[in-house]
């Protein structure tokens, strides 16, 4: 029986519009589907009415990264799509969005309670599916105002499984004048971040600052303060001014690597192995910053936190980053710049001797084309850790800006995830810079309605043919040789000429560093793809012969 309070699927779905564009959503993306087709209709009408930006996908897990893409960038985004599998699809993007500190809002259609546990047609158990990682509400047709509610809180994801019964269309259109008074006052009604205090570090053991993904300005600031070598991967937001490290990977293998004493830590540090033994060295002290996402516990021993009160699930801001006391005097950080500018040179004269488009190569050529203003999405294995090497040192305040899904460091969705990033940024240019198997494990996220805004984005594949990641680790020894290319190579040959004809997108192949460095000069608008073969059977031996120059 219906109780009179209850709203129909209709009435429901658009309360919960209205509470994401009160809550500062201002980009949808819907996957069609029946059962979630009163939200569909809703967001369309809020669409229409220019509250907000509209995105359709045939494929849940694309549009699930795609919402993801345009809030790493700083939109509010959600993403929209109906029950059972395509629920599912939206886990991957929902764990990265966990694991990174990333508001994305899923909105996922249910059937209503009186069908769960029975069988019904494309039902499952999707209250709180996404595990204990993500919050959840699940809206009924009496939940008025639930949704706006959870909405209000802290950051990180939110799932809203809403109970949808037929009919599952409206019979009206919907005019959402009435969200304006929630857009103009939203801000005002959120809750106030907590202020905590930051810390003074006092000199005296050798210092070094490490930047993991999302670390952002304060530790440049922090190594600029203290005259301490900053070595920031390429997506910490931290890798500008005279304090950053080029080839830090490099000469943490060195002389140099072994007197480090302290380290203060900003952001999630994943890239590279050199750090991760670092951090974990018993004779060095590790002074932490909390970075965002869901789990507040380092994995490496932490003498001191900074910020013990910062719970990094929370939207919580630091009123007073932590500072040094007086500036290192000593040698200590002009060391390390004679070594890295000594280092970064051989590397730069061993690439230029091997005659043929290296990936080091390549993701220099993408590093330098980079303006100022402009967004690099890179994706994980092997492509953000030759840029890491690569990027040379931008000047502080040019607002370059590189981001991956470095909160789990998966290839899931990277397609979609810079295409949402290219539409959410207002960049003077914007690229990707992916391995082969990256691309083609999100192919789909070219695929989109000829009536969804399109960016203009340069999705630059390295392409060997396979995973070469493997080639540099373990795995790769000569011992496995034999079974190598069966499990972890994974040779596909597939030409992605004719696959990016198959979506209409324009594809360039690039022989050369200087066609590589045209064609990313030369763009002609909205999305393309360049390719550039190169060599996989040498991949070891290159990495093994550049880690050995710090030894030299």
């Amino acid at each position: 029986m219906t109780h009179p309070a209850d709203m129909t699927s209709t009435e429901l779905a658009r309360a919960v519009v209205s509470a994401l564009v009160g809550a500062g959503v201002r980009e949808v993306v819907v996957a069609p589907g029946s059962r979630n087709a009163p939200l569909s209709f809703a967001a369309f009408d809020a669409a229409e009415a220019g509250l907000v930006r509209l995105h359709t996908r045939i494929d849940e897990r694309s549009a699930g990264f795609l919402a993801l893409g345009l809030t790493k960038v700083g939109s509010q985004a959600a993403v929209i799509c109906t029950s059972g599998t395509a629920v599912a699809n939206l886990h991957p993007a929902m764990l990265e969005a966990a694991h990174a500190g990333v508001r994305l809002v899923a909105v996922t259609a249910d059937r209503p309670a009186r069908l769960r546990g029975t069988g019904a047609n494309q039902t499952t158990d999707q209250v709180g599916i996404f595990g204990p990682l993500v919050p959840y509400v699940d809206l009924g047709p009496a939940d008025r105002d639930v949704a706006r509610t959870a909405l209000g809180l802290g950051g990180g994801p939110l799932h809203l499984n809403v109970q949808l019964d037929e009919p599952l269309v409206p019979s009206d259109r919907w005019d959402p004048s009435s969200v304006v008074e929630l857009v103009e006052t939203a801000s005002r009604k959120g809750p106030r971040a907590p202020e905590i205090s930051g810390a003074v570090i006092v000199q005296g053991p050798r210092t070094v600052v490490v930047a993991g993904d999302d670390a952002g300005p304060p530790a440049r600031v922090l190594a600029e303060q203290g005259r301490w070598p900053l070595l920031a991967e390429p997506t910490s937001g931290s890798r500008t001014g005279d304090a950053a490290i080029r080839t830090y990977r490099l000469l943490l293998g060195g002389p140099l690597g072994e007197e480090i004493e302290r380290v203060v830590v900003f952001g999630h540090p994943t890239l590279s192995r050199p750090v991760t033994r670092l951090l974990q060295r018993e004779q060095v002290e590790v002074l932490s910053v909390a970075s965002r996402g869901a789990w507040r516990e380092r994995p490496f021993p932490v003498a001191a936190h900074l910020d013990a009160r910062l719970d990094a699930r929370l939207d919580a801001r630091l009123d007073a980053w932590p500072e040094v006391e007086d500036a290192d005097d000593s040698d200590w950080f002009d060391r390390w710049k004679a070594a890295d500018a000594e280092t970064g040179n051989a590397l730069d004269r061993l690439l230029a001797a091997e005659g043929e488009v290296t990936p080091y190569a390549v993701a220099g050529a993408v590093a330098r084309a980079l303006p100022a203003g402009g967004l690099l999405v890179v994706g994980a294995s092997n492509p953000v850790r030759d840029l890491d090497l690569m990027v040379p040192r931008y000047d502080v305040g040019t607002r370059r800006k590189t981001i991956a899904n470095r909160g789990l460091s998966g290839i899931d969705g990277t397609v979609s995830t810079a295409i949402g990033a290219a539409l959410g940024r207002d960049s003077t240019r914007s690229f990707a810079l992916l391995g082969d198997v990256t691309f083609l494990h999100d192919v789909n996220g070219l695929v989109h309605d000829a009536h969804d805004p399109e960016p203009d984005l340069t999705i630059v594949v390295v392409n060997d043919d396979g995973g070469s990641i493997f080639a540099t680790l373990e795995q790769g020894a000569s011992a496995h040789a034999d079974r190598f290319d069966r499990l972890f190579g994974t040779p596909h040959g597939v030409d992605l000429a004719a696959l990016c004809a198959a979506t209409r997108t324009p594809h360039w192949r690039v022989e050369s560093l200087p066609e590589l460095e045209q064609a990313l000069a030369s763009p002609n608008g909205g999305i393309e793809v360049v390719e550039v073969r190169v060599r996989r059977d040498n991949r070891r031996e290159l990495d093994q012969r550049i880690r050995a120059l710090a030894q030299q």
